[in-house]
């Protein structure tokens, strides 16, 4: 806890099996509360690597619903448990444990209500060897998305995530997709919502076991966020009334 706000962790996973370990053991749980692992009908042994290492809230999905859905579970479960900070870190030990900390107090002292961490900050994505097509889609998507939402973010596209209670309970998350594209609508509602969002330096790392979307996949994300921020666009001129937004 910092200040009497309780701080859970949240480990959206998906065949985390040889990561998941490494990450758990980098959680500062000197702040850190609680854990909850969301399995996402895994073909490893994710399970019962959690159950090892002593994960004790484990949510375990009955078929494959996708990345959004696997977030819906962990934040629904976290506000469940009475979070006042939740951290989104992914179990495949892309993004580092270690900015918990700087995350979380940044919150807690109320100077933000959301923290993600950047890889373009820095020049993370390059050292830690992000595909040079996902740096470019990258580097044009937040520009695209700046100018229709009217923000400086340096990218809306990192998994690394920390928000308060209220920003979790203003949003209407759970109507959001349950495919990849469900971080991008959850930042363009936090800013329809006119919440703040802080940025923070974040190494990152691409290897094997390292979760990573193929190129088509990418593609169809690109997509998404394109028409994402075509609808945030809209909504705030009053030319639409998209579902996520109200």
């Amino acid at each position: 806890m910092i200040d009497d706000k309780k701080i859970i962790v949240v480990l959206p996973a998906y065949n985390a099996e040889k990561t998941l370990e490494t990450t758990y053991n980098e959680i500062p749980f000197d702040i850190v509360d609680d854990v909850i692992l969301t399995d996402d009908f895994s073909n490893d042994k994710t399970i019962e690597e959690a159950k090892r290492i002593g994960i004790k809230h484990i949510i375990k999905h009955d078929n494959n619903k996708g990345y959004g859905a696997n977030q819906k579970s962990c934040y629904n479960k976290a506000l469940e448990l009475g979070a006042d900070i939740v951290i989104m870190l992914h179990p495949d030990y892309q993004y580092t444990p270690m900015l918990i900390h700087s995350m979380s107090y940044m919150i807690a002292n109320g100077v933000y209500p959301v923290v993600i961490g950047s890889r373009i900050l820095g020049r993370g994505a390059i050292k830690g060897g992000m595909p040079w097509y996902k740096y470019v889609a990258n580097r044009f998507l937040t520009l695209f998305q700046n100018i229709l939402m009217r923000q400086k973010l340096s990218e809306y596209h990192t998994g690394y995530r920390a928000f308060s209670k209220e920003v979790l309970e203003s949003i209407n998350y759970n109507i959001n997709s349950d495919d990849f594209i469900f971080d991008n609508q959850m930042l363009a509602q936090i800013f329809y919502k006119g919440f703040e969002i802080a940025e923070i330096t974040c190494p990152t790392k691409y290897f094997e076991e390292a979760s990573s979307i193929n190129l088509k996949r990418s593609a169809k994300y690109g997509l998404g966020v394109i028409g994402v921020s075509i609808s945030y666009f809209l909504n705030k001129i009053g030319l639409s009334k998209s579902k996520i937004f109200n």
